[in-house]
Parts: C-alpha cells; structure tokens; sequence
C-alpha cells in the first residue's frame, strides 16, 4: 500500500533488510556526497548516447531548479479586484 507522509521508523525492516533509520541516514549520506546529482548526469548521459532524450518534450519549473544569484526580484503586481471588500465590523 502506497502511503504519504510515513516516518522513516515505519518502513518496514523484513522488506529492505535494513531499519528506516538506516536507509535515512545511507540517503542523507550520499545526498551530501553528491551520489543522486551524479547519478542524474549519468543517467542523462546514457539517454542521449541511446537517442532516447527528446529535450522537446521537457518540462522545468521553480521547484526544481534553483534560481543563481537569487533571480530577479519580482515586481508587485496591482490588484486585479474591482475594489475593496465592504467592511463587516
């Protein structure tokens, strides 16, 4: 069963072989050695060697690529209502 939100106490240990504990910590790990982004390259590396990455089907967004430098600051946008709300006190 597919369930959001579980605590890494909860993953079940006769399934991986290892505690929830674990795999967090083995994740937090190779996280800051760099394993998911080089894994990322490679993977890509791969897909184009096969001519199996169609760059016009891709898709980004903000969340996840971060913005260099901070990006632009953005500029505050006018109200698009009619007018203000009546007030009700």
């Amino acid at each position: 069963m597919l369930r959001k939100n579980v605590s890494w106490r909860d993953v079940p240990t006769e399934q991986t072989g290892r505690s929830g504990v674990t795999a967090w910590r083995r994740s937090r790990d190779w996280t800051e050695a760099g394993v998911w982004s080089r894994l990322h390259e490679v993977l890509l590396a791969e897909l184009r060697k096969a001519g199996l990455l169609d760059m016009d089907a891709a898709a980004i967004d903000g969340s996840h690529v971060r913005a260099l430098k901070g990006g632009l600051t953005p500029v505050l946008r006018r109200s698009t209502a009619h007018g203000r709300a009546a007030n009700t006190t």
